[in-house]
């Protein structure tokens, strides 16, 4: 078993916090639990992220805030906001560009250390019943394309949550109670993909 204690940053929005759910049930803490049982020694996660970020307000806030010379590893989960207001694909392109290169150079320039989770559809969620639900899904899938294709470039993992959660929709016991953000039982499944992928890079 490895001696070594690990650190991870994640980097998001209300998804990365865990909006309407206690915080150790966000799904980087649960990422952290889970891989604590696998005998892996890691730090409290240290989360960069607020509710409404867009990409442009998460890099001002990382460039803002104090962090470690260097990570473990990293997730990045963010975008869903520049959809929500209406904001260009050309901007989120840019910005999530800036904010891949800033997790890759937090984890040494690692790239396989750092996990990119592609953006839920809130438009199949009890909040959006009055929105259009067809549109919301298409722009989504646009980020979400851009976003892959950023990350095949630079060689990071893509974890695409999107299309399995879509099946998943009219699971109430998914959701968290607000209508719109999620409950411990999906981020748990987020943490538990990120986690496998993490296990097959760790010595233990």
């Amino acid at each position: 078993m490895s001696t070594h204690i690990y650190n991870y940053l994640a980097l998001g929005d209300s998804y990365t916090i865990g909006e309407s759910v206690p915080l150790f049930e966000s799904f980087p803490y649960q990422l952290v639990q889970m891989l604590r049982k696998n005998k892996c020694s890691f730090h409290a996660p240290e989360i960069i992220a607020k509710t409404g970020f867009t990409t442009f307000e998460l890099a001002e806030q990382i460039l803002q805030t104090k962090l470690e010379t260097h990570y473990d590893f990293a997730t990045l989960l963010i975008g869903v906001n520049n959809q929500y207001r209406n904001l260009p694909l050309e901007a989120y392109e840019k910005d999530f560009s800036f904010l891949l290169q800033k997790a890759i150079h937090y984890c040494n320039g690692q790239n396989q250390h750092v996990f990119v989770l592609s953006i839920p559809d809130w438009g199949l969620t009890p909040f959006a019943k009055d929105r259009d639900i067809k549109k919301i899904s298409e722009e989504i899938n646009l980020f979400n394309q851009i976003a892959q294709l950023i990350c095949t470039k630079n060689n990071v993992c893509f974890l695409d949550i999107t299309t399995q959660m879509r099946t998943t929709s009219n699971d109430p016991g998914y959701l968290a109670n607000d209508g719109l953000h999620y409950s411990a039982k999906m981020y748990a499944e987020w943490a538990l993909l990120i986690s496998e992928k993490i296990l097959k890079i760790i010595p233990h």
